[in-house]
């Protein structure tokens, strides 16, 4: 199996991939990149398993209509969204505030944040897939899988804050962080990409969300239940890993 992880930004020399292949007990790290752009994405999904993408694929399902009727100048939905608890609605998605709720992290809104613009660019990216590959599901039950890395790190029981940025203490947090990361895995081979990966929290990012692009593909994730399954299916689901780091390579022969 291989499974490829996008962190992914709106400028493409933002954006970074990596690709662990899994067999024998364990994974190794087979492709690690920075400056990725749409077509290799989606040549590289194409080579993948299952894909795990670190920004959202849709909009909260209120948000569209809001939207369409102020542009027509119709008040009544816009008037059902008055006062902070109705923006709530429109700023966050169903699966933002499940992630809120389990783990107390609030990821950025898709449409009132700076999120906004990789999201975008994400829409482009699975429409350019769809074209090549299939439509995926947003509920991450194909090949695509939503996947929020702060989050995943913290249901590893690893510390998910503060190690993102260019300053010094960001460096040494993101430092320690790969050294934590080695020995909770020390089935991950690394392949001699640990000093890139220590000085990139994009890089970083894109090898946690191929991590966690196995453990949905694994059915080791909290996928959306009955109440969520609706929202799941348009807005997007961000896939929170149920199982340890360790339940990941699978038995060793």
């Amino acid at each position: 199996m291989k499974t490829l992880g996008v962190d992914l930004a709106a400028a493409t020399k933002k954006t970074a991939a990596a690709v662990l292949e899994w067999g024998g007990g364990g994974a190794r790290l087979l492709h690690l990149a920075l400056g990725v752009d749409d077509g290799e994405i989606v040549r590289l999904f194409g080579a993948s398993d299952l894909t795990g993408i670190d920004c959202p694929v849709g909009w909260p399902d209120a948000f569209l209509p809001f939207i369409a009727a102020h542009l027509a100048g119709d008040a009544h939905p816009v008037l059902e969204h008055d006062g902070i608890e109705g923006r709530r609605l429109l700023a966050y998605r169903d699966t933002d505030r499940f992630v809120t709720a389990r783990t107390g992290l609030i990821p950025l809104s898709v449409s009132a944040d700076r999120l906004a613009h990789p999201a975008m660019r994400c829409a482009v990216i699975q429409a350019k897939i769809a074209a090549e590959h299939g439509p995926q599901a947003r509920d991450g039950s194909s090949k695509l899988a939503e996947v929020y890395p702060a989050a995943s790190l913290k249901s590893w029981g690893l510390s998910a804050r503060g190690y993102k940025g260019r300053g010094g203490e960001e460096t040494q947090r993101l430092a320690g962080l790969l050294d934590g990361l080695r020995r909770a895995a020390p089935w991950l081979d690394l392949a001699g990409h640990d000093g890139r990966l220590a000085g990139s929290d994009d890089l970083f990012d894109a090898l946690i969300a191929s991590l966690t692009a196995r453990a949905v593909a694994l059915g080791n994730t909290l996928g959306p239940d009955a109440a969520h399954a609706r929202a799941a299916r348009t807005e997007g689901w961000i896939h929170l890993p149920t199982g340890g780091l360790d339940a990941l390579p699978g038995p060793r022969p």
